[in-house]
């Protein structure tokens, strides 16, 4: 998530229990080094969540309690290359010290919740699969990104595509922790314009590592939801206007998840969100949201008890 500029609190909602907010101020100028701060959101036994913010060099100012002492701090991490998979590396590693915590939830500043803390917890702690995206796209932004060099700890045949956005169980983070066979192919030969390609590591490591190593153990579709009908090379932001009850009604209505190759074909792949064997609604997050919808996203959600 490209944030040039990040303020985070965690805000209680009159009429709503427990809805943890991500507020910023964001500025998107046209540089090519832009500093990234990731939101990792990890779910535990006792005090039920933690947070872990990966921030720049330079101390953030919080507001609230629950990120104090919470910052990692590290070097600049570069869009589309290998340093966002070290950032969400970098938070599982911190955040797998606490034994408590049992669920990783990927966030941004533009992400908000769609429902209260007790249903987002309830639908991340009793699952049987973490969700992390993956689809197989034989087009020039799926397979065409796929090298050669890879071979052969990494088959084209296993080549996959995903949203960055997840939520993983323990044992899965510890996993992606161990791991550095495959880690290192990605970090060598996935990268923007390596031999006429531009492949980008967020978008294929994890995906790729699953469906080699525990294909079944994750559910193919992220819980962020993401709006990319728009067709251009970042998804829509909703600006204050945006926000209605109707738009947050329909996101979280949605129960099936769809993936659309990137070749001519264009073909549309729609499943249900199976959770635990029964459909149910696919989304607990969404993006992007700029700061200014803030007051209207708090007022609808403390004049809802659901959304």
């Amino acid at each position: 998530m490209l944030l040039p500029y990040l303020k985070t609190g965690r805000a209680w909602l009159q009429g709503t229990r427990d809805i943890l907010i991500m507020s910023g101020s964001r500025r998107r100028p046209h540089l090519k080094r832009p500093v990234w701060i990731i939101v990792l959101v990890s779910l535990g036994h006792e005090d039920r969540f933690s947070v872990y913010v990966h921030a720049s060099r330079e101390k953030p100012v919080h507001v609230s309690r629950n990120f104090v002492g919470r910052d990692i701090h590290s070097d600049k991490v570069a869009w589309g290359k290998i340093s966002m998979v070290d950032a969400e590396k970098r938070l599982l590693a911190h955040a797998l010290l606490d034994p408590d915590n049992q669920q990783f939830v990927l966030l941004s500043d533009s992400c908000v919740p769609l429902h209260n803390f007790d249903y987002v917890y309830n639908y991340l702690m009793f699952t049987n699969v973490s969700f992390i995206d993956c689809f197989e796209d034989p087009g020039p932004h799926g397979n065409g990104r796929y090298s050669e060099h890879m071979m052969p700890e990494v088959e084209k045949k296993y080549f996959r595509k995903a949203s960055q956005w997840f939520s993983m169980k323990r044992q899965h983070a510890i996993i992606v922790m161990a791991d550095s066979l495959y880690y290192r192919k990605f970090k060598l030969f996935c990268k923007p314009n390596m031999d006429g390609r531009n492949c980008y590591a967020d978008e294929h490591y994890l995906p790729t590592l699953f469906r080699m190593i525990d294909p079944v153990g994750i559910a193919n579709w992220s819980v962020t939801h993401v709006d990319w009908s728009e067709g251009k090379w970042h998804p829509k932001a909703y600006r204050s206007q945006d926000v209605t009850y109707e738009l947050l009604k329909n996101i979280t209505s949605i129960d099936e998840n769809m993936h659309v190759t990137s070749d001519s074909k264009k073909t549309v792949t729609v499943k249900p969100c199976l959770w635990n064997g029964m459909k149910r609604p696919c989304y607990l997050f969404a993006r992007k949201f700029y700061p200014e919808t803030l007051d209207r996203l708090l007022f609808l959600f403390s004049n809802y008890t659901t959304v």
